[in-house]
């Protein structure tokens, strides 16, 4: 197979699986070969070459969320998005590196590997799906599965030039997902293309009785809504946003991807989000606050690392101590000091109130205007070791949170590239459960900007 190839080529350099399932992967390709020799029915995505971040189900591989805390466990059932991939005919690869139980905009958190970024390999891919992103750029996977809580599918994307797709809330299911803050999570793809993502939420996405916040709307057909353009369309811009962002490259290339919109027949509306710069204060306490509760399960009892110790209490103590690395720590502890008795009301009660503030910012917004158009992240890939404060890492996310703590849909496309040759993308949002609405007006950018031959899309990595 020769996305095997590609990866035992690229892995060295790129570092994006933490399991590359070669036997299962074959045996699953020859199964299709056979079906499809036999006449019986395959799927509509058979043989396509498939990696999951690691902390999603597959059942009977590994499970780690890249931390020492789930050593030697292994999934015991399929999550329903890897179950319907499956269905569809997709080849699971392998499973691929994250940020430590998905904590992190970097891909440095992970316990178990470093991923770099295949455009230059000094350089982070974004997280915390960054083995994700990776292995779809340097072209070892055509499809890969992230989860994205405050960023963290459509900020790797922006990183290595390919798109990337967070549902609207509740529109794929998070069953089998390991959960970091589940008012927040959602698993999306990235593929090459917009066309490729569309066939993918198209097998994913749908209601599963095994998800309380499920939504039971029927699913569009995604793919069949491409072939609409965006002449008459109505595209918010924050122009604050554009007016302060501190890398020019960024700012040039998102208001030409913009003016490319309104030539396609799209009209440009400003708009505000007033509330949208308090996003990072109040993802922090949500996310963390989240987390305390979800994390607790990982206790050195029931699975996972245990360390034994004199009584319940010192076990739970040292294997919890050993096993989560320090960014999960961090939040951990943010995540309980929100929530405990004296400090709920203060924090965690005053960031839900300005959440539903954010909230009401885009209902407002999105009477306006079809979709939003923003940057994606303030700068490209930056260097390992680069951000090594906590809070220079946490506002790598300040334009992909808002639209997590609102629950709409949103994605990056690539639109071209800085003055060093690093990819950027620019992020497009729309209403919840209009999916189909921006896949479609993302579509009809992308096949104007691959048109122009001068932004040079399509070009491979260094690292292929």
């Amino acid at each position: 197979m020769a996305a095997l190839a590609q990866a035992r080529a690229t892995e060295p350099k790129v570092g994006a699986y933490l399991l590359l399932d070669e036997d299962g992967a074959l045996d699953q390709a020859r199964a299709i070969d056979a079906a499809r020799k036999a006449g019986r029915p395959i799927g509509p995505m058979a043989g396509v070459p498939l990696a999951i971040k690691d902390n999603i189900h597959v059942r009977g591989l590994p499970t780690t969320c890249a931390s020492r805390i789930l050593e030697g466990f292994k999934a015991e059932y399929d999550a329903t998005v890897t179950a319907r991939l499956k269905a569809a005919g997709a080849v699971i690869l392998g499973k691929t590196n994250l940020d430590e139980f998905a904590m992190g905009s970097s891909c440095e958190n992970s316990a178990l590997r470093q991923t770099r970024n295949p455009w230059d390999t000094s350089r982070v891919p974004g997280g915390s799906s960054g083995g994700s992103a990776a292995c779809v750029a340097a072209r070892s996977a055509w499809l890969s599965l992230g989860s994205d809580t405050g960023g963290s599918i459509r900020l790797p994307a922006s990183f290595t030039g390919v798109v990337g797709y967070k549902p609207s809330y509740g529109r794929v299911s998070r069953y089998g997902l390991v959960a970091f803050a589940s008012s927040l999570d959602q698993v999306g793809p990235f593929a090459r293309s917009v066309r490729d993502v569309a066939l993918a939420l198209r097998a994913m996405a749908g209601h599963d009785a095994m998800d309380s916040t499920s939504n039971p709307a029927p699913v569009p057909d995604y793919t069949a809504a491409l072939a609409r353009d965006l002449k008459g369309k109505r595209v918010g811009v924050v122009r604050e946003y554009l007016d302060k962002l501190p890398n020019r490259d960024v700012a040039r290339l998102c208001e030409g991807a913009i003016a490319r919109m309104q030539s396609l027949g799209a009209e440009i509306v400003e708009i505000t989000l007033p509330h949208a710069e308090y996003g990072v204060q109040v993802y922090y306490v949500v996310a963390s606050a989240e987390a305390s509760s979800n994390l607790a399960r990982f206790d050195g009892v029931r699975y996972g690392l245990r360390v034994p110790a004199d009584n319940g209490i010192a076990t739970y103590v040292a294997t919890r101590g050993g096993g989560f690395g320090p960014e999960v720590k961090r939040r951990i502890m943010l995540g309980t000091f929100a929530l405990s008795a004296g400090a709920y009301d203060e924090f965690y009660g005053r960031a839900a109130r300005v959440r539903t503030l954010i909230c009401r910012d885009f209902e407002q917004a999105f009477a306006r205007c079809d979709l939003i158009a923003t940057p994606c992240a303030p700068f490209p890939a930056f260097r390992a070791g680069e951000k090594s404060d906590p809070l220079s890492m946490y506002l790598c996310d300040i334009y992909t949170i808002p639209a997590s703590l609102a629950g709409i849909c949103a994605l990056s496309l690539p639109v071209g590239f800085d003055s060093a040759g690093l990819p950027i993308g620019m992020h497009l949002s729309a209403p919840a459960l209009a999916d189909d609405k921006l896949l479609a007006g993302a579509h009809a950018l992308e096949q104007s900007l691959a048109a122009d031959k001068a932004l040079g899309l399509g070009r491979a990595p260094a690292a292929v």
